[in-house]
């Protein structure tokens, strides 16, 4: 067990401060420049070896440290954008209150990135290797479902041995070894736009439609223990003098069982309009795939063994939301996370992170990398 001193926690408490302050908003392709430089200026002061991965909304960042004749990687999934748009700062200042830290983004995900950045400085510094290559993959659209950095997820967990994921632990500081799936579906259907008075049996409303086929959902959608479903937000039509041509309705699908994903997901697909003259798509916006949790996961019992060996007395336990282990734990990969430090109110106002669980954590992922069972 390494110990974290006071001049480490000083210099990674600078760190965390740095990465907040330059604010990350998914989608601010300038404000993710910023950021992004940053990370690659000090990933490459570490020996690691990065990639720029061109992204349509951010770049994406992949580094390397290779292991002489490593089988396989591990690795290590994180993000850098943020929900929090430009500007939060001045609502939401970065401010340090003994050893609550908080700020927009300290615990989603930055505190995470400054654990994994003291843990490779630790190992460089003190002469140690990793006993695998370890590869860390760095998502610019993360909090929005990932729609492009999925494939960079995809290509990098190829060969991969164990994923650890470094978003937050669970308030108590438990691990997260399965995460619900979700999906947003977009209901777009096309009528036939006339005037309400003048013609309207000319006309086919696609509000109407779109109305009864909401019904539909209502009354027809599997009803499974563990499926949710939201309709978040309707669209539809111009005025009242007209019958409407166009309308749309997007909704939210969560689920944790691999079965009900694929019973929601067909019966949305399935649906059919009522009237004649209207026609419905049915479009997929996102979908991460549900990561059900194995309770005999040798890889959460290696990380959870190592955290209480270091006196952190921890779980694991399934996540309601979802993110990107998603991918990996669905696909079967050996997928672990909440490695992260501990903290709370995660997209909230309020969000902080503790320096105590900051430095646990870093000592933690420098026992897991040079652990020689971690992938055997």
């Amino acid at each position: 067990m390494i110990v974290v001193d006071d001049a480490v926690i000083t210099r990674a408490l600078a760190r965390l401060r740095t990465l907040t302050e330059l604010e990350s908003p998914s989608g601010n392709s300038e404000c993710l420049a910023r950021l992004r430089d940053a990370l690659v200026l000090r990933w490459r002061e570490l020996g690691l070896d990065v990639t720029i991965v061109p992204g349509s909304v951010g770049d994406h960042l992949v580094a390397e440290w290779t292991v002489p004749e490593s089988d396989g990687h591990v690795m290590l999934v994180t993000h850098y954008d943020t929900v929090w748009p430009e500007g939060e700062l001045a609502r939401q200042p970065f401010v340090v209150e003994g050893d609550r830290v908080s700020g927009p983004g300290v615990v989603d995900m930055k505190s995470g990135l400054v654990a994994i950045e003291f843990a490779l400085a630790h190992l460089r510094h003190s002469g140690r290797s990793p006993t695998r290559s370890i590869r860390i993959v760095c998502i610019a659209d993360e909090e929005i479902s990932s729609i492009d950095g999925r494939r960079v997820i995809e290509a990098q967990a190829e060969r991969a041995v164990a994923v650890l994921g470094f978003e937050p632990a669970h308030p108590n500081g438990d691990f997260k070894n399965g995460r619900r799936g979700v999906a947003r579906v977009l209901l777009r259907v096309t009528g036939r736009a006339s005037h309400s008075g003048l013609g309207a049996a000319e006309g086919v409303s696609a509000v109407d439609e779109l109305v009864d086929l909401l019904m539909d959902v209502r009354r027809g959608a599997p009803q499974a223990q563990d499926a949710a479903i939201n309709i978040g937000r309707i669209n539809g039509g111009t005025r009242a003098n007209v019958v409407a041509g166009a309308a749309e309705a997007e909704v939210g699908l969560r689920f944790r069982e691999t079965a009900t994903e694929r019973s929601l997901l067909d019966f949305f697909r399935s649906l059919r309009v009522h009237r004649e003259g209207a026609s419905l798509e049915v479009v997929t916006l996102s979908h991460r795939p549900a990561w059900p949790e194995d309770p005999d996961s040798w890889l959460t019992k290696l990380v959870v063994t190592a955290a209480r060996a270091q006196g952190d007395d921890v779980s694991a336990r399934p996540a309601g939301g979802a993110g990107d282990t998603n991918f990996t734990g669905s696909w079967g990969l050996p997928t672990l996370d909440g490695l992260g430090p501990r903290g709370d109110h995660a997209h909230a106002v309020g969000e902080y992170v503790l320096l105590s669980s900051l430095a646990q954590r870093i000592s933690l992922l420098v026992e897991l990398l040079t652990n020689p069972d971690l992938g055997t």
